[in-house]
């Protein structure tokens, strides 16, 4: 495998303010310019922790999956275990967490595909992507106060389905689903 050369460089950063907190994320308004030259400007980065995201399957190869309403757009989506890593907290355990605590399913064979940046234009926090494997039924969902979630087993073939004509769509899902083919391509 090659390396690709960047050719460009990292932006200059003058000034970094906080200007809203959240508990998910800081607003942060930062004054970045190409060069050391006078061409600046103001751009808008949310600072949010590192996220995850698990796929999961059966010993049988069935994939479980989340059923859950998203504000973002309004709409209840299809989608894989995930959540933030918290402080303190490893990016792998926090995978384990979200798994059980999503759907009550847990596993001891774990393979880490990778991450991704969330959002690289205004996120600042990558995603890291775990598939989990012999996944078993160990517990009961323990989800939080305004987490409403089902859980679902689907066919891996019928899931990718589901993700080839768009009823999945949540982007860092599909890129979880990328690293994944790719994963099982190079076994």
């Amino acid at each position: 495998m090659t390396d690709f050369k960047f050719y460009k460089k990292r932006w200059l950063t003058k000034k970094d303010k906080k200007v809203f907190e959240t508990p998910i994320f800081d607003l942060h308004q930062i004054e970045r310019a190409p060069d050391a030259g006078e061409n600046s400007g103001d751009f808008f980065v949310l600072n949010a922790p590192e996220w995850i995201n698990v796929i999961p399957l059966t010993p049988q190869r069935q994939i479980i999956l989340v059923e859950q309403y998203r504000h973002g757009i309004d709409e209840v989506t299809l989608e894989i275990p995930g959540g933030m890593v918290d402080p303190g907290e490893e990016p792998m355990s926090s995978a384990q967490r979200e798994l059980e605590e999503e759907t009550g399913y847990s596993s001891n064979t774990w393979d880490y595909l990778g991450k991704v940046s969330s959002n690289p234009a205004i996120l600042s926090n990558f995603t890291h992507l775990y598939l989990a494997t012999n996944c078993r039924k160990t517990s009961e969902q323990s989800t939080g106060r305004f987490e409403d979630i089902s859980a679902h087993i689907i066919d891996l073939d019928r899931f990718l389905d589901y993700v080839r004509a768009g009823h999945v769509h949540h982007s860092i899902v599909v890129s979880a689903v990328a690293k994944f083919l790719l994963f099982e391509q190079e076994k």
